[in-house]
Formats: structure tokens, C-alpha cells, sequence
């Protein structure tokens, strides 16, 4: 999933379901628009999404750190 700001700025979603489940759920179609916090997906029994920010912004999380759907700060775009 690729989502563009305002500005014009893009993050990009890997969904990636685990061996067992194999299961990703969609809420969103091109063109949709989200606001922040918005769910747009589901992995059904679990797994990761990787998240692509712009080069130049600040991340805010280290690797390994446990994080928070709806609560962390993963990075700033400037």
C-alpha cells in the first residue's frame, strides 16, 4: 500500500502474512482517502508490515523496540 500526503510525500505498507495464516485483509481501494491513525488492513492471526519512510526523515524507533499500533511514533517526514 502506498500512501501520498497533502505535500505530495509517499510511505509505502508491506503487508506480509506469517506461514500459518497466509490472510490480508484490504479495508482500503486506490484512490481512498485515510486519515491519520486510519486502519487500513488486517493480517488475520498476525505478522508484520514493514514501512518504508522517505530518505530523510527522522525515525524515531530503534530495531528491536516494541511498538504500539495507534500509539507509537515511528518518524517524522520532514
Amino acid at each position: 500500500v502506498v500512501m501520498e500526503t497533502e505535500d505530495g510525500r509517499k510511505l509505502l505498507f508491506v503487508q506480509i502474512a506469517g506461514l500459518v495464516a497466509r490472510r490480508i485483509v484490504c479495508y482500503v481501494d486506490a484512490g481512498d482517502t485515510l486519515e491519520r491513525g486510519e486502519r487500513f488492513g488486517l493480517i488475520r492471526f498476525g505478522s508484520r508490515v514493514d514501512i518504508y519512510f522517505p530518505a530523510d526523515s527522522d525515525i524515531k524507533v530503534e530495531i528491536g523496540e516494541t511498538v504500539v499500533a495507534g500509539e507509537t511514533i515511528l518518524g517524522v517526514m520532514k
